[in-house]
């Protein structure tokens, strides 16, 4: 194996097993700044020898292995960690060799669980605890939780250095809530597992449209989340947003890679064991009663598009009005960008144009790629293809995910 082809591996490893290592050595540890660097160690260790003896059958059992080893070498020589040393060292010592996959153990949706709700702890601020989540669950760079959250790298990296301190500080116990506390931490980790699967739907950086790890990780935590709080529904909105979005996967991308947009997408192939699921998770939603949150909301757009067989069939004119409640109980520029394309493809594309004319006047979505690409797509619809090749052009010197700034590039090309 070559020296690339093994970054690579070991890239791919890391995406994979990075929340698994990190929540099962939080569990060890009890403090999850500890278990990242722990994790990251293992991660240095395996770039240093993997590239010379190969990937190991267990990737995973490996870098928890050696970051335990790590984990007693780090103990013996803290001298703050000296009253636990003996009893940890000796579990760690002691302990059998790890040789099944953590994926299928018994405590891992349990250590998962506790991780999340520990990196959304109340002495964290909500920014700080959905950066800290993304990172110790997904292995996300600080580049990549900068894109979701649009703001700067360095904002990002202060607050998970701040944050991982200020739980070491705080002596914050690695486990999930119950009760009021649960109520209160529930708002942020939804909002965590919303991101991470986001990240997995739409990858932000990098040649891959799609990492579909991620946004198994993300649905399988929300289920977990929903079978922990069962009568909440925003939980089971989040649920079915992400059945229904998951449902589109082996559509969205083609045969090299490419991504494949949606009203371009051969819906033959969609999941409709997912979309069923998604739609009675929307069901419970109802049951529950009370006035529909975000996710609820979003999950009702994806319905829509679920229940139309083909793009004329789409109810627009719902969608558009689904959106304008959603920008009342959950304002943002995005969701005015979401509208204004609901809106054009229910009413005119002059309509549309006009609202994301006013959101380029407000300024917030300045860097944001895909503020030019509607307006690029509004503007070829109006006839005006000189100005909408502008517009893909500048979408594409915007977008930082290789596969989506090709897509544009041949957009601007065809509007030549």
């Amino acid at each position: 194996m070559t020296g690339s082809e093994a970054h690579r591996a070991i890239e791919a490893v890391w995406r994979i097993e990075a929340a698994r290592l990190i929540a099962g050595l939080a569990r060890l540890v009890q403090d999850v700044g500890l278990a990242e660097e722990l994790a990251q160690d293992a991660l240095v260790i395996a770039l240093e020898k993997w590239p010379d003896t190969g990937v190991p059958p267990n990737p995973g059992a490996w870098l928890m292995s050696t970051a335990k080893h790590r984990a007693i070498d780090q103990l013996r020589r803290n001298q703050r960690l000296e009253r636990k040393q003996g009893e940890l060292g000796r579990e760690l010592e002691h302990a059998r060799p790890v040789e099944i996959d953590v994926d299928t153990g018994p405590d891992f949706g349990d250590d998962l669980l506790r991780l999340v709700f520990t990196a959304c702890h109340p002495v964290l601020s909500t920014e700080a605890r959905v950066a800290l989540a993304l990172r110790v669950l997904c292995g996300l760079t600080t580049k990549e939780i900068a894109r979701a959250f649009l703001v700067p790298e360095a904002t990002i990296a202060q607050r998970i250095v701040r944050a991982k301190k200020t739980l070491a500080k705080k002596k914050i116990p690695f486990e999930a809530p119950s009760g009021d506390e649960l109520a209160a931490r529930l708002p942020s980790v939804l909002e965590v597992v919303y991101l991470v699967f986001n990240e997995g739907y739409t990858v932000t950086a990098g040649d891959d449209w799609m990492r579909t790890e991620l946004c198994e990780d993300a649905l399988r935590l929300g289920r977990i989340v929903a079978g922990l709080v069962p009568d909440e529904p925003e939980v089971h909105g989040l649920v079915a947003l992400l059945e229904i979005q998951a449902s589109r996967a082996a559509a969205r991308v083609g045969p090299s890679g490419e991504p494949v947009l949606l009203l371009e997408q051969d819906r033959s192939r969609w999941d409709r064991l997912l979309i069923r699921r998604g739609l009675a998770s929307l069901a419970r939603v109802d049951e529950l009663g009370g006035a529909p949150g975000p996710y609820a909301l979003q999950a009702a757009i994806a319905a829509c598009h679920a229940r139309a067989r083909t793009p004329g069939e789409t109810d627009w004119a719902r969608i558009a009005a689904l959106y304008e409640a959603l920008s009342e109980v959950s304002p943002s520029p995005v969701v005015e960008l979401n509208r204004a394309v609901a809106v054009s493809m229910a009413f005119g594309p002059e309509h549309g144009l006009h609202l994301v004319d006013q959101l380029a006047a407000e300024g917030s979505l300045q860097g944001y790629h895909l503020l030019p690409s509607v307006r690029g797509d509004l503007l070829a619809k109006l006839g005006r293809r000189d100005e909408a090749r502008v517009e893909f052009e500048r979408a594409a010197d915007l977008a930082t995910n290789s596969r989506e700034r090709t897509l544009l590039l041949e957009r601007a090309r065809s509007r030549a």
